[in-house]
């Protein structure tokens, strides 16, 4: 998302610079987007209320005084059931590899920690690495609870720091966030530090559409869809022509997102071309078509675009 920059960042000079990446992960609906998103300061993951709704590592540049902090969002990770699933639950476990700062989110509202959760844990006891917790969504529930949860979670890892956030409202990001500028290893910046992303445009407007599907429609959408971005053309007054395409696993689906008439799928339109122009600062002509593909999910060109092995 290199188009999208901040309005003012200040600059430093390459030898009082820090840059380093912080792996987010998590069972799913942890709020491991919706945390990046508040890092960041701008939106760069999609969310919504269904499960397993980020399936690549997404990449959120946020800068903090003379540091360079690179989110990695990843794939919530869960019992995997088929190959998308094994190969987003793979790329969860390599985007924490990859970190020099490994954050577990998790969802402190739930009742009771969660199966997902419980076995993450067990493989970080395995690993030894150092991570450090952030019991998210402190604003559900009342300080004795989350107290409690506090040392659950303690006596089940030795966590370097716990932190307590609300993604939602903010509140406690900027203390995870200074902590994290002095945790960076000293380096240049990695990344251009006016960009918050670097997501390819064409993948950025194909996630959109997707959030406003299932936004829109996720009590009767099923989780077997995607989109794809198939043309962006320049136009000579300066808007972009965007054409993609909505791929589902059954023919009956396709009726689900059409809606009666057609207007389902121009209501999502919509609010998806409303977005991406304002993302992009300028007019969109966004063009969509649902197709169905019963084996998209096994379709190996994908999976190289979503930068996830198809063989795990």
């Amino acid at each position: 998302m290199s188009a999208c920059r901040t309005e003012q960042q200040d600059t430093h000079p390459a030898e009082d610079s820090r840059a380093g990446f912080v792996a987010l992960i998590g069972a799913p609906n942890a709020g491991k987007s919706t945390l990046m998103n508040a890092m960041v300061g701008h939106k760069v993951s999609i969310v919504t209320p269904k499960v397993q709704t980020t399936r690549s590592r997404i990449r959120g540049i946020a800068m903090q005084g003379a540091a360079q902090i690179i989110f990695v969002d990843t794939p919530g990770i869960f019992t995997p059931r088929r190959r998308l699933d094994r190969a987003m639950v793979s790329a969860a476990w390599q985007g924490a590899e990859n970190g020099d700062v490994i954050f577990l989110v998790h969802d402190c509202a739930r009742r009771e920690i969660d199966k997902d959760t419980l076995k993450i844990i067990e493989r970080l006891n395995e690993n030894g690495r150092a991570v450090s917790l952030v019991l998210n969504k402190m604003d559900l529930v009342r300080q004795e609870r989350l107290l409690s949860r506090t040392a659950e979670m303690a006596k089940l890892y030795d966590f370097e720091r716990i932190f307590m956030v609300s993604a939602e409202t903010g509140n406690g990001i900027n203390d995870l966030k200074a902590w994290l500028a002095a945790k960076m290893p000293v380096s240049p910046y990695l990344f251009d530090p006016d960009d918050l992303s670097d997501m390819p445009l064409r993948l950025m407007a194909a996630e959109i559409l997707r959030e406003k599907l299932f936004l829109n429609l996720h009590q009767e959408l099923p989780y077997q869809l995607t989109v794809e971005t198939d043309g962006w053309d320049e136009r000579e007054d300066g808007s972009v022509e965007v054409h993609m395409s909505i791929f589902v696993a059954r023919e009956g689906h396709r009726g689900i997102i059409l809606g009666k008439k057609g207007q389902s799928i121009r209501r999502i339109g919509t609010a998806a071309r409303k977005e991406l122009e304002a993302v992009l600062d300028r007019r969109v002509h966004l063009f969509s078509h649902v197709k169905y593909s019963k084996d998209w999910m096994n379709d190996l060109a994908r999976y190289l675009v979503w930068d996830l092995d198809y063989d795990a």
